[in-house]
């Protein structure tokens, strides 16, 4: 069979929105058809509206080169090496393809021999330029989603969550979409109410909804939403500061958990939702929405500290037979890695011993410690009985919270000073000279930053003891030894964030409450 010419055109959407005309779909075809000539042994690829920064998704690309591998092709023309590809690594891993069957690849606009070395090192720094092009746009548009993001309280698009629809409104003179309650909201309040009960598990809930007919299918915007009964789901769900009528003690939380505060505490007015942007990603940030949540603090807050409260052991570690009941909470204290336990049987009296290893000796990083040398029975005894006295305390200082705790209006009082200051020097603002005002707004600032502090002290001492039930906590402790591995490392990994060792400075443990 006499082998063809193929012809590959692409326009992305970007081009067209442009509006540049010589990169539109029937000029390339023109450019090409009239660079072959007479010859009309020649075949059309055709992707429109397709991306160039992969080829997964472009099915005329994906058909040119299934005919390239049978042998049909003799050669590829393009108007632009960049419609061929704008992916560095996947442009030359598909030419060097392409040079095992025979096919080579020509351009219109870069008229330079790709056989000599000189040609191959042009081509690919015109490539490299067009990737870094498209990195460019790409990180343009994250900058004005963020930018946007911050600035107001509408919803940015993407997602829509169960419960909720959009709505077009125009709020302090901007239109935006913001997100309504929708016939679904009231399933989302359902759960919430029943889940935030000590003893409702999320099991329960999936199993109330469906025994009930709560509504688990809306559709919301155009698009059809399912409320999926699973725990995993649903636990998402029930994570989202976008259902609360956040108010001050949200803040908090949300504050306690890292996350960068665009708005001041004063926005929290118990009605409005709470947009959470990156909540994964070290540069997490929260903004106050336009809408107004679905349940109460309260509400929302008992679930957060019931979730907090009740983690999952992790999966690595709820496997049968694991070597130590601190397994998956102990981290070296020298670089902050995980601490593995390796294990000899003796062959004469069957004894297990038991030896600690740093996992970040071995690390691109490195940790001055390879095997810690400490026992582990010792380790395990010494937590064991901060674990006892530990509830033990907790439990005095959370029978004191019926009364006034001494700390947290002490805490109180520092904030109510701090508020009491800036007032007044916001007050002095209009009548200060230059000086004066970038004292007080340097000034302002400290206070607003020790503000925040307190405040966050504040939660820890109050909210924490307030929500945190210690009683399933207590009846293992007082018959620990008659528990397995599996069920001590479950109670352990309630009550602990991390166990820090080293042989030199000891054990630091660090409670999860």
């Amino acid at each position: 069979m006499e082998k063809f010419t193929a012809i590959y055109v692409r326009r992305s959407v970007s081009d067209a929105d442009k509006g540049n005309n010589s990169l539109s779909i029937e000029a390339q075809k023109e450019e090409c058809i009239r660079f072959l000539g007479g010859d009309k042994n020649f075949k059309m690829y055709c992707d429109d509206g397709k991306s160039g920064k992969d080829i997964a998704h472009r099915p005329a690309f994906q058909l040119m080169m299934t005919d390239a591998r049978e042998g049909l092709i003799s050669k590829i023309v393009v108007k632009k090496y960049d419609r061929f590809s704008r992916n560095m690594r996947e442009y030359l891993n598909i030419t060097d393809e392409l040079d095992k069957y025979g096919v080579g690849v020509i351009s219109l606009c870069e008229p330079f021999n790709t056989e000599t070395k000189e040609g191959r090192m042009m081509r690919n720094n015109l490539l490299n330029f067009a990737e870094f092009e498209r990195e460019t746009i790409a990180a343009r548009v994250k900058d004005a989603y963020d930018t946007k993001a911050m600035e107001t309280g509408f919803y940015q698009g993407g997602k829509v969550y169960f419960g909720f629809d959009i709505s077009r409104q125009t709020i302090n003179g901007k239109t935006g979409s913001v997100l309504v309650p929708s016939e679904a909201a009231q399933t989302i309040i359902t759960a919430f109410e029943m889940y935030k009960e000590p003893d409702v598990s999320l099991a329960d809930v999936c199993m109330y909804i469906q025994k009930n007919n709560l509504p688990t299918t809306s559709k919301e915007h155009g698009e059809k939403i399912t409320l999926s009964l699973d725990k995993g789901y649903l636990s998402n769900l029930l994570n989202n500061p976008m259902y609360v009528r956040a108010d001050k003690e949200v803040y908090r939380y949300l504050m306690s958990k890292g996350f960068n505060m665009i708005d001041d505490i004063e926005m929290y007015d118990g009605v409005h939702g709470v947009f959470w942007h990156k909540p994964r990603l070290p540069d997490k940030y929260v903004k106050v929405a336009y809408h107004e949540g679905l349940v109460s603090a309260e509400t929302w807050l008992a679930v957060q500290y019931k979730k907090d409260h009740n983690r999952p052991m992790p999966l690595a570690y709820s496997r049968a037979n694991i070597r130590s009941w601190l397994s998956g909470l102990m981290k070296c204290a020298h670089c902050g890695r995980a601490v593995h336990i390796d294990y000899t049987i003796s062959k004469k009296t069957g004894k297990e011993w038991r030896y600690l290893d740093c996992s970040g000796y071995a690390s691109v990083k490195g940790c001055i410690k390879r095997r810690i040398l400490m026992r582990l029975d010792d380790i395990e005894d010494t937590v064991y009985k901060a674990m006892v006295e530990h509830i033990s305390e907790f439990k005095i200082t959370k029978s004191k919270t019926s009364n006034k705790s001494a700390e947290a209006e002490k805490i109180k009082a520092e904030i109510l000073r701090i508020e009491t200051e800036t007032r007044k020097l916001i007050d002095k603002l209009p009548d200060a000279d230059n000086v004066l005002f970038e004292y007080i707004q340097g000034r302002i600032t400290e206070l607003h930053t020790a503000k925040q502090e307190y405040e966050n002290k504040l939660l820890n001492v109050e909210r924490k003891v307030k929500h945190v039930d210690t009683k399933p906590l207590i009846d293992p402790l007082n018959r620990w030894n008659e528990l397995t591995r599996e069920e001590q490392n479950a109670v352990a990994h309630t009550m602990i964030d991390k166990v820090l060792i080293s042989d030199e400075t000891g054990i630091d443990i660090h409670f999860s409450f």
